[in-house]
């Protein structure tokens, strides 16, 4: 897949491009992510924007290991507000809504947002691909072995690679009978899975490829980087930047991120690792 139709507007991926996150509140894991005032966020969104971010993502509900269910009331009262300020400052930005909520998603639409990054696949509300499909809205499918309050309480596989790609597999075949094109496979760090599931999907991510779909890398700052490293999410940008190259190096298309303008070099440095790697 070469582009991504986003409600009209076309995303060029044939190269890998950067999303910039934005949490639209006060709950999630990195401090230096969360925003609540509308006029911080629609600078930030401008800094991405202006640093070569091709994608927002704006969250208005936490899904950090442990994090409760806020509902969809409470999302839309936090996310719809940001989203409509961005698309009327930046109207030709792509706006992605992170929710696993129907009605925050068919609103965040309405004002502005173009993509969906569904956390659960479509497994807690079954109704999501379909209005990706009606509004014509690419759609993020990440795996996730349990859900946010719970799901890092002993997660198990027999083998995480081959459930994961089997995961994939599956959602691939129901959204190709639902006419459902434009989709984006997310393995889902940290979503159930220990240090080890972690990485053993990172360094074999590449198996990804037969799937002939666009992958995420949601890496940023999470925390199979700092816990070995007895860090914290603020002191590992490094890590971060060192993960999402060997990404990058296994195939991902998309790279979700806390640091736009850090990650922008990053991919630009490796736009020319590539460009004379035959020399």
């Amino acid at each position: 897949m070469r582009t991504l139709n986003c409600k009209g507007k076309i995303l060029d991926i044939r190269e890998p491009v950067i999303m910039g996150i934005i949490n639209v509140n006060d709950d999630s894991f990195f401090p230096g992510s969360r925003m609540t005032a509308i006029d911080a966020i629609v600078q930030r969104a401008g800094m991405m924007v202006d640093s070569g971010a091709a994608i927002l993502d704006l969250g208005g509900a936490s899904t950090r290991p442990g994090a409760q269910d806020i509902g969809a009331k409470e999302e839309i009262r936090r996310v719809i507000p940001a989203i409509r300020a961005i698309h009327e400052a930046y109207p030709d930005a792509i706006i992605s809504v992170d929710t696993f909520h129907v009605p925050v998603a068919e609103k965040a639409i309405a004002e502005g947002a173009s993509l969906i990054n569904d956390i659960s696949g479509g497994d807690i509300d079954p109704e999501m691909p379909y209005l990706a499909l009606q509004h014509k809205c690419p759609y993020i499918i990440m795996h996730m072995q349990g859900r946010p309050p719970t799901m890092q309480v002993d997660p198990r596989y027999d083998d995480v690679l081959a459930e994961v790609l089997d995961y994939f597999i599956a959602k691939s075949e129901k959204m190709r009978s639902i006419g459902l094109a434009d989709i984006i496979f997310d393995p889902g760090f940290g979503f159930g899975k220990t240090l080890e599931h972690n990485y053993t999907l990172l360094n074999n991510m590449q198996v990804f490829r037969i799937l002939e779909k666009p992958v995420l890398a949601g890496l940023s700052r999470k925390g199979m980087l700092w816990r070995p490293l007895h860090a914290s999410p603020e002191e590992v940008l490094p890590a971060t930047i060192a993960v999402n190259l060997l990404a990058l190096q296994k195939g991902a298309s998309i790279l979700r991120v806390h640091d736009v303008k850090e990650n922008m070099q990053l991919l630009k440095t490796f736009k020319l690792i590539k460009q004379h790697e035959s020399n």
